[in-house]
């Protein structure tokens, strides 16, 4: 596994000066011209049109050319007025030379920038700083003076629990990496960022622990992301679909959270998390198909009473994807394994259905996936609703019409529940999506054809990799220490090591002997 890691970041290496080239390449690097005229119209063309961009002409301490560029609704216009244009149209002798030591180490503002280039200068001006150009100079300042409206931290309505923070990340990249700061305030946290799209020019983050995280990992991830090159990154989605290491599979090799607890615990294990400017989700990497199945509030709760949900977690996801084959395989070939009284209620059910149970199940699946869709699009205060009517008004007259059978609804609606108890919305509807193909080999093989579609989604996770890691780690290839976190959890004293995702560096999270000790 190390070695496919070490090849890949090989590759990685090879491609990336020629992708870096043509970046450059591609990437507008005309510096700013000495004539403070012909740059203020050269942005003037490039703002065409452009009613949103502000020009603000002035002169510098009542004797110099200056403008202040800006978009309105991006930058702090209370700053702008209090922080630049209020000291620096005071009228006052300065030497041109001590000009720019001011603007760039005494003006009022915390950030303050020297740009060289046009796309120094616009990608400061699309960021919300504004940038300041003054007459005989052929540089520019960029501001730190960016201010826009942002949703207030809620709880994230997809991951909500009963126990544990109540926060959730925004839409502000820099709102999320302060999260991530209150809650590990270490200065071994590391934040990389790069610009992806040649239009929108999203920032992307990788933030990991320095010590924890494989540096390896890190390399590849950076490597992966480098050679993305599209018009716009609009949600960490693209990102996902870009950087995965099997895109054809139905099932996420990269976890995807908008709670800042649950990407600074994968953090501590010494995954890294990729934040997106412009999406509450965060994306966590590697991750592996147990972490999928696993919820935030198993490691709140006590480890009895989560061990016990974990199960039953388990034991409702096999529901989920083989209850109603297996009901379709029994009916169709196996009525002798079904005892006889209840095949005489289940053949007195169907006895009015004109459909075989294969295109019954059909039915009534399709129906529901439809119906909980809706229920998902619609407005909050109807999608209950039309859930309620769909379930309830929709398969008692389907039973009365002699469509479905009783029992088949009884099969449909427990499958639905089951899969409500995946966490993970990606992770459930890949298992639903899976339910539909041993259904249609269940009614043609039997239990022949459920046990060939429960052994060829088993080889096609064993051979899944997320960045190099087993997907089903750390029970194929088998990690005995590392099970105590897969098939039960166990008590915190207990879990003493860190997962082995990349390699063996910081394995121990704690100091032996800290169970509790009365005495």
């Amino acid at each position: 596994m190390i070695r496919n890691v070490r090849k890949l970041l090989r590759e990685t290496k090879e491609k990336k000066p020629a992708l870096q080239n043509e970046q450059q390449n591609s990437k507008p690097q005309d510096s700013l011209h000495d004539d403070f005229n012909r740059n203020v119209e050269t942005f003037r063309t490039l703002y065409d049109r452009c009613a949103d961009v502000i020009f603000r002409s002035f002169l510098l301490f009542g004797k110099t050319k200056a403008t202040i560029i800006y978009i309105e609704g991006l930058a702090n216009v209370e700053g702008i007025e209090e922080f630049v244009l209020s000291p620096l149209m005071k009228e006052m002798e300065m030497e041109t030379h001590v000009l720019h030591e001011f603007l760039e180490h005494k003006m009022p503002v915390s950030r303050v920038k020297t740009v060289y280039t046009l796309a120094d200068c616009i990608e400061s001006i699309s960021s919300g700083n504004p940038i300041l150009l003054y007459e005989g100079e052929n540089v520019g300042f960029s501001l730190g003076l960016a201010k826009w409206e942002k949703r207030a931290i809620e709880e994230p309505t997809a991951e909500s629990g009963i126990r544990g923070s109540r926060e959730g990340f925004n839409e502000s990249l820099g709102v999320s990496t302060a999260q991530l700061r209150r809650i590990i305030k270490s200065p071994a946290l590391k934040i990389q960022t790069l610009i992806i799209g040649s239009y929108t020019k999203t920032t992307i983050a990788v933030a990991y622990i320095e010590g924890i995280a494989e540096q390896m990992l890190i390399e590849e991830i950076m490597g992966r992301l480098e050679r993305i090159e599209i018009d716009g990154i609009l949600e960490s989605g693209y990102i996902e679909e870009m950087i995965e290491d099997n895109p054809y599979s139905p099932f996420p090799q990269i976890l995807s959270t908008e709670r800042p607890d649950v990407a600074c615990s994968s953090l501590l294990e010494g995954r890294a998390v990729i934040l997106v400017d412009g999406t509450p989700f965060t994306l966590v990497a590697p991750t592996s198909f147990f972490s999928l199945i696993q919820s935030h509030e198993d490691y709140y709760q006590r480890y009895i009473v989560s061990t016990f949900i974990r199960w039953l977690r388990y034991l409702f996801l096999a529901i989920s994807l083989l209850l109603p084959s297996f009901y379709i395989a029994v009916l169709t070939f196996h009525q002798e394994m079904v005892p006889a009284a209840l095949l005489l209620s289940m053949s007195a059910s169907r006895e009015a259905v004109p459909f075989p149970a294969i295109v019954e199940a059909l039915l009534m699946e399709i129906s529901f996936e439809a119906l909980r869709e809706a229920g998902v699009r619609l407005p909050k205060q109807v999608g209950a609703a039309v859930s309620i009517v769909g379930a309830l008004v929709i398969g008692q007259a389907a039973v009365q019409a002699g469509l479905v059978s009783a029992p088949m609804v009884i099969v449909v609606a427990i499958t639905g529940i089951a899969s409500f108890m995946i966490p993970r919305y990606a992770a459930g509807i890949a298992i639903r999506m899976m339910r539909f193909p041993i259904m249609l080999l269940a009614g043609t093989l039997g239990l022949l054809g459920i046990m060939m579609g429960i052994i060829a989604i088993a080889i096609h996770l064993c051979g899944l990799r997320s960045f190099g890691v087993p997907y089903l780690t750390p029970l194929a290839p088998l990690k005995g220490r590392e099970l105590k976190d897969v098939l039960w959890r166990s008590p915190w004293w207990m879990m003493d090591t860190r997962p082995n995702l990349t390699g063996e560096s910081n394995v121990y999270r704690e100091s032996p002997g800290q169970g509790p000790n009365p005495k």
